[in-house]
C-alpha cells in the first residue's frame, strides 16, 4: 500500500515509522525545508503522563505510558527514565496538594528528600512530589534520528511541499499537519505556547522539575552542557509571533524562584508556537473525505504520538471500522 503522510512533526514521523514498520510504502511532505519545522520543535519532550494527568483526563495515562518504551525501542539510548519533580513555593503548597489529587504514581518528598535528589535545590522548597517512572528526552535529537532512521530504510521526504509530486496517486493519505489543518477540523484550535532556553553553569539538575503556580506553572528541563528550557505558557490564541515580554519575565521570574542562579543565567533562544488542540485537550485520529487526519496533541506530541500512530496505521492498513460523529460530516476514531 502507497500511503502519503503529510507533515514532518512528531506526528507525521510517528506514523511514518508505524506503517513502514507494517510494509507499506510511505512518502512523506513537509512544506517546511527539514524536519520539525512547528511545534514538534519546541516541546519540552517530557514523557510524563501521571503529571499531565493533573490537567486532563485519564487517556493521558493509558494512552502515554507506553511512550518512553516506543522511544526507546525506535530509537535506543534517546529516553532518560529518572523522573519528574514538582515543587512549589511554601506560599503555593495549596496548589502541589491540588495538583497531587489530580494524580497519581507519584511519592511525596521532605525538604531532605528533595536535596538529596536534586543537591542544588537542597533547602529551598519544602515538599515536593516525585514520579519516578517518568521520563524525558531531546525533540530536536528525536526528531533528526527518527528522519535519519526512516530515509536509511526506505521512507521517502519531499521537503517545502504541501502534496505529493505531479501524478503521484497514493492508496491513502494522512494529514499531520497541526494546526494548518484547522480549516478541515472543526473544533480544532490553537494554543500558543512560548518557551525560553537559558545557558548557566551555576545549576545542575538531572531531571525535568516543575514549579506549581496558580497562574503561570513553569517546567524547566535540563539539555545538558548548562543548557535548560524553560516553558511553556499556555494562551489561547493562534498567534505565532514572538515572545511577549510578559511571558518572558513571568518565565525567567520562575525560573528565578525554582533557583536565583538562573537570574544570571544567558537567554540564548526566545521561541514561540502554536499547539493544536481539541476541546478536551487529547488528540484523536479522524477520517473526513477520504483524509485520515491525525491532530490535536496539545501539549502531549511526544508522549501521546506512539498510540496515535498506531491507531492510525490500524485503520489505513486494516480499514477498521471507525466511530464518530456522522452527523457532522466525518467519523472519528476513538482514542481509546
Amino acid at each position: 500500500m502507497r500511503v502519503l503522510v503529510k507533515g514532518a512533526g512528531v506526528a507525521g514521523l510517528a506514523v511514518a515509522h508505524e506503517l513502514a514498520e507494517r510494509g507499506a510504502e510511505v512518502t512523506v511532505v513537509e512544506r517546511h525545508s527539514a524536519v520539525g519545522g512547528g511545534a514538534s520543535w519546541l516541546a519540552g519532550g517530557m514523557l510524563a503522563p501521571y503529571c499531565e494527568r493533573e490537567s486532563t483526563e485519564e487517556d493521558v495515562i493509558r494512552l502515554g505510558l507506553r511512550a518512553a518504551g516506543w522511544w526507546e525501542a525506535a530509537l535506543p539510548g534517546l529516553v532518560r527514565v529518572n523522573g519528574t519533580l514538582v515543587v512549589a513555593p511554601p506560599r503555593d503548597t495549596a496548589e502541589l496538594r491540588r495538583f497531587a489529587a489530580r494524580t497519581r504514581g507519584y511519592r511525596q518528598l521532605s525538604t531532605d528528600a528533595i536535596g538529596a535528589l536534586e543537591p542544588d535545590l537542597g533547602g529551598r522548597f519544602q515538599t515536593g512530589l516525585f514520579f519516578e517512572q517518568e521520563a524525558h528526552l531531546d525533540p530536536h535529537c528525536a526528531l533528526s534520528r527518527l528522519y535519519e532512521k526512516l530515509a536509511e530504510t526506505g521512507v521517502r521526504f519531499l521537503f517545502g511541499r504541501t502534496g505529493a509530486l505531479p501524478g503521484e496517486r497514493f492508496d491513502r493519505v494522512v494529514d499531520c499537519t497541526g494546526f494548518a489543518a484547522a480549516p478541515a477540523l472543526p473544533g480544532l484550535r490553537g494554543v500558543r505556547g512560548e518557551m525560553l532556553r537559558l545557558e548557566t553553569r551555576d545549576v545542575r539538575l538531572s531531571r525535568p522539575v516543575r514549579l506549581v503556580h496558580p497562574r503561570f506553572p513553569v517546567y524547566v528541563v535540563p539539555r545538558g552542557e548548562g543548557c535548560f528550557m524553560v516553558g511553556a505558557t499556555m494562551i489561547e490564541s493562534a498567534d505565532d509571533g514572538p515572545v511577549t515580554a510578559r511571558s518572558m519575565m513571568e518565565l525567567l521570574n520562575a525560573a528565578y524562584a525554582l533557583h536565583p542562579a538562573f537570574g544570571e543565567a544567558r537567554v540564548i533562544e526566545m521561541v514561540a508556537g502554536v499547539r493544536p488542540a481539541f476541546a478536551d485537550n487529547l488528540p484523536k485520529v479522524v477520517e473526513q473525505d477520504d483524509i485520515i487526519f491525525v491532530n490535536g496533541f496539545y501539549r502531549h506530541g511526544f508522549l501521546m504520538a506512539p498510540a496515535l500512530a498506531r491507531q492510525a496505521a490500524e485503520l489505513v492498513l486494516d480499514n477498521q471500522a471507525v466511530k464518530g460523529e456522522s452527523d457532522e460530516g466525518h467519523r472519528q476514531r476513538a482514542t481509546a
